[in-house]
C-alpha cells in the first residue's frame, strides 16, 4: 500500500509480510491492553551513589519526551539534564527509568519523590553516578491483548509457533514516517550539512539547535525508509531470513540490512548489488547522506521474539507476551500475522 500526501509523493508504508496475514485485530482498545515494561540491568548502571537520582516510573497517557520535560520542570534542571533509554508508547502502559542531574541533593529526594508520585507512580528509585542514556536499556517486555480477533484460531495458532521458530521482518513502524510519509517529505526539503552543525548550535541553545533536532527526525526517518524498502525486497524474494553472499562479516549473528550512510552500505558482493539497487530507485533521498558524516551501519533483517507466550480469552480475545531488543517495534512483530486496527488513533483517540 502506498500512501499519497499533498506534496504529490507516494511512500508505500506496509511492506509484504513473512507468509502473510491470517487475521484481523484490534490493538489498543484501552491503554491497559498495552504495557510495556522496560528492562535495565539496575545493579551496573544505577548503582545507589552519584549526582543522578534514577526513579522508575508507570505512566498512562504520556509519552516520554512529555514526561521528560515535565520532570525537569519539577526539579528546576535543564531538559538536557534528564535521561532515558527508549521512547515508550503514549496510548499504553509503561514502565521506564528516568535520570535527574540533582548534585548534593540528596537530602531532598524523599521529598522530591513524593512530588513525582503524585504525577506518575514511583517504583523504584536510587542514585547513579551519571545519566542514562538511550538504548542503555537491554530489552523491553510486552503484554498485550488483541481484541475482536477475526480468523481461524488454528490459523493464528500455527502462525504463533512459527513466529516464535522463525521470527518476523524487523521493520521500522509507519508511525516514524508521520503521517501519510510526511516526515519523508520534510527530509526532502531539508540541508542535510546541518546535521553537522547541529551539535554546535544546539549547545548555544539558539533556535538553529531545535530545528537541527527536527532534521535529525526527517534524516532518520528517511534512514528507516531505505532500510524497509531493502528488507521488503528481500521478503519478496525469500532472502529475508538467509545470509547472502558479501554479508559484512561484523553481522555474523544473521542477516542485516543497510541503515544508509556517507558511502552508502558496507555490504559487498551480491548483497551489495541488492541494497544499492533498492535505494537507486530514490535518488532524492540517496543524494541526502552524501553530504552528511554520517557513517553506515547495519540493522538485524529478523525480528526474533524471546519468551512469546499467547492465550485466548473468550471466543474473540488475544493476549500475547514477549520480549524484544531494543529498538525493535511490538506492531511490526504482531502486523506480520495480524491486520491491526490500532483503536488509539484518528477518531477513537478523541
Amino acid at each position: 500500500m502506498s500512501n499519497q500526501n499533498t506534496t504529490g509523493h507516494q511512500w508505500r508504508l506496509d511492506w509484504p509480510t513473512s507468509h502473510g496475514r491470517v487475521a484481523r485485530a484490534q490493538l489498543k482498545s484501552v491503554p491497559e491492553d498495552f504495557r510495556v515494561e522496560e528492562v535495565l540491568t539496575v545493579s551496573d548502571l544505577i548503582p545507589g551513589e552519584g549526582e543522578h537520582l534514577c526513579l522508575c516510573l508507570e505512566k498512562t497517557g504520556d509519552n516520554t519526551e512529555f514526561v521528560a520535560r515535565q520532570l525537569a520542570r519539577m526539579a528546576g534542571c535543564r531538559g538536557f539534564d534528564v535521561g532515558f533509554c527508549g521512547l515508550k508508547d503514549r496510548h499504553a502502559v509503561t514502565t521506564q527509568w528516568f535520570s535527574l542531574y540533582r548534585p548534593g541533593m540528596e537530602a531532598s529526594d524523599d521529598y522530591f519523590i513524593r512530588e513525582v508520585d503524585g504525577h506518575w507512580r514511583v517504583l523504584a528509585s536510587a542514585r547513579a553516578p551519571r545519566k542514562l542514556r538511550r538504548g542503555e536499556h537491554s530489552a523491553n517486555r510486552f503484554a498485550i491483548v488483541l481484541r475482536n480477533v477475526e480468523g481461524s484460531k488454528a490459523e493464528i495458532d500455527e502462525a504463533l509457533d512459527r513466529l516464535g521458530e522463525q521470527g518476523a521482518p524487523n521493520y521500522f513502524g509507519p508511525q516514524r514516517f508521520g503521517h501519510d510519509g510526511g516526515n519523508l517529505d520534510r527530509a526532502l526539503k531539508m540541508d542535510p550539512s546541518q546535521l553537522n552543525r547541529r551539535k554546535g548550535r544546539a549547545k548555544r541553545g539558539s533556535r538553529g539547535g531545535r530545528d537541527g533536532s527536527k532534521n535529525v527526525l526527517y534524516f532518520s526517518a528517511a534512514r528507516s525508509w531505505l532500510f524497509n524498502e531493502v528488507l521488503a525486497t528481500r521478503v519478496s524474494d525469500g532472502s529475508w531470513n538467509t545470509c547472502l553472499s558479501g554479508e559484512p562479516a561484523e553481522s555474523a549473528a544473521g542477516p542485516t540490512g543497510p541503515m544508509w550512510g556517507d558511502g552508502g552500505t558496507t555490504a559487498t558482493d551480491g548483497q551489495e548489488a541488492v541494497e544499492r539497487d533498492v535505494v537507486g530507485k530514490w535518488p532524492e533521498l540517496e543524494r541526502l547522506f552524501a553530504a552528511t558524516r554520517m557513517q553506515p551501519e547495519r540493522r538485524p533483517l529478523v525480528v526474533q521474539p524471546q519468551e512469546l507466550d499467547w492465550e485466548w480469552q473468550g471466543g474473540d480475545t488475544l493476549f500475547i507476551c514477549f520480549v524484544l531488543p531494543p529498538g525493535q517495534y511490538a506492531t511490526t512483530v504482531l502486523g506480520d500475522i495480524f491486520e491491526l486496527e490500532d483503536m488509539s488513533l484518528g477518531r477513537h483517540n478523541e
